[in-house]
């Protein structure tokens, strides 16, 4: 009989490059069961790109991402398939079909992926949405909902199927202060109550750290440091230390790289 593994990914010297363009330069980091792992970093630093290698859409240049024991990008389609089963995914935009009411939402991958009948499809359903808190919303439609009550039923979706991985990309993007607490808290008490594993892929630092028990920080296409909150907290690292306190100098420019404004602007010297 085989092991199960105690790390549900691993990343392994993970390239990946848009063309000439390389995003991702050798990116190594593991994420362990039950935990809340966090991957940090500034817009257009790699976060989204290594999300897709997780679920197998996009394969590397070199290097391999494993998700519960199987390198990813040397599955065929039907096990890419089964693979992806036992992931649920929080969209950075919520995702949410716009023409099926917040019950239906729920209820398609169930309906899909499962034969269960529809009367125990409607407890679940249920059961999912008064975990976040809106059972009572299920006859709503999309457009009905709040910006802060949109993300909780894509939670709910994310968790429909009860999954061994769920991925949250930039679940606190455009929240007001109340709904992002209430998001982040949920992601916490989910992931413990159901004894799942959470990747939560944010730039948001102040309420990722609350909840989560390991930090990766991404810059160029790397990991650039790596540790428990109270490391992160405290590192002297020049990287971690500009994100944490928001510091407008250091290794993260705010410039995309170019020439020297003056030559831009033909001005001599």
């Amino acid at each position: 009989m085989g092991t199960t593994p105690e790390n549900i990914v691993e990343v392994n010297d993970l390239h990946f490059a848009y063309g000439k363009r390389e995003v991702l330069k050798g990116i190594n980091l593991t994420i362990p069961r039950g935990k809340i792992v966090a991957i940090l970093g500034t817009s257009g630093c790699g976060k989204t790109t290594l999300l897709r290698h997780f679920g197998g859409q996009l394969r590397p240049s070199r290097g391999s991402v494993k998700f519960m024991g199987q390198v990813v990008h040397e599955l065929g389609n039907d096990e890419l398939y089964r693979m992806r089963l036992k992931m649920g995914m929080m969209f950075q935009v919520s995702g949410l079909f716009t023409d099926l009411s917040v019950y239906d939402n729920l209820a398609f991958p169930m309906r899909e992926h499962t034969n269960l009948p529809e009367e125990l499809i409607h407890d679940l359903v249920l059961m999912k949405l008064h975990a976040v808190g809106l059972r009572n919303a299920r006859n709503l439609m999309p457009s009905e909902l709040s910006g802060g009550m949109e993300r909780r039923v894509a939670l709910a979706r994310a968790i429909a199927t009860d999954p061994a991985l769920i991925i949250y990309d930039e679940p606190f993007a455009g929240l007001d202060p109340i709904s992002l607490n209430t998001i982040a808290n949920l992601i916490r008490k989910l992931n413990d109550a159901l004894g799942v594993t959470s990747v939560v892929v944010t730039y948001d630092l102040s309420e990722s750290l609350k909840v989560v028990d390991y930090v990766y920080f991404i810059h160029d296409g790397t990991v650039v440091a790596a540790g428990e909150v109270s490391e992160m907290m405290d590192s002297k690292d020049p990287f971690v230390r500009q994100f944490v306190h928001a510091e407008p100098d250091g290794p993260i420019a705010f410039q995309y790289p170019s020439k020297p404004y003056a030559e831009d602007l033909k001005i001599k010297g």
